[in-house]
């Protein structure tokens, strides 16, 4: 005796189930989601690994810095904001950000290990016997200011002697209480002032 299967429909008739167009549709749908969760994730993971990696790089090697303070100007203003890159290979004329007593001052450097500074009482400033030209002063800003150091004097190994651009109001390394500023305190060589805009320019 043959011996039959059945199937119950349980009240769900063949007219209600869909047809192959609506399940493709369907079918189609799901993967459309998959596929923009899936470009969503690996979008916000990009952007999280560019923003920390810009992070990483603005932190260590080119630090973002705003000036607080006049003793850079007309150069330099309070509140312009500039990039410095890591450096620690510096050249006279250089201007740098370096630490002091838990701040960040900016000055410029004057002369280098070994070198001799000699300020005279106009505000004269020279190298190894020879004056510098400091074309980036304006001819009001050279003054002898707040120097109790010894002079001539002799840069220290592994040192920078460095001054402010406004010098009558610099406190810089012709004060004792600043002193010439150590390889080790150097934060970075400042390149380029990005903020104001109107002020967008290569540092020199």
């Amino acid at each position: 005796m043959k011996k039959f299967c059945t199937v119950r429909t349980q009240g769900i008739s063949i007219s209600d189930l869909p047809d192959s167009k609506e399940l493709l549709k369907e079918l189609s749908k799901v993967k459309y989601q998959e596929r923009y969760f899936r470009t969503l994730r690996g979008t916000i993971f990009a952007l999280i690994t560019v923003a920390a990696s810009a992070v990483l790089v603005a932190s260590i090697w080119l630090p973002v810095l705003q000036i607080y303070g006049n003793s850079m100007t007309p150069n330099l203003e309070a509140g312009d904001m500039v990039v410095s890159v890591n450096s620690k290979r510096l050249e006279q004329g250089d201007v740098v950000a370096f630490y002091y007593n838990n701040k960040i001052l900016v000055k410029r450097v004057i002369a280098t290990s070994g070198q001799w500074v000699n300020i005279d009482k106009k505000g004269n400033v020279s190298v190894d016997g020879k004056k510098l030209k400091e074309l980036y002063l304006q001819k009001y800003e050279r003054a002898y200011g707040e120097a109790n150091i010894n002079l001539p004097y002799q840069v220290p190994d592994s040192h920078y002697f460095v001054m402010g651009d406004h010098r009558s109001v610099s406190i810089d390394s012709r004060n004792k209480a600043v002193g010439t500023v150590s390889e080790d305190q150097i934060v970075g060589k400042l390149t380029f002032r990005i903020w104001p805009l109107t002020r967008l320019e290569a540092i020199e």
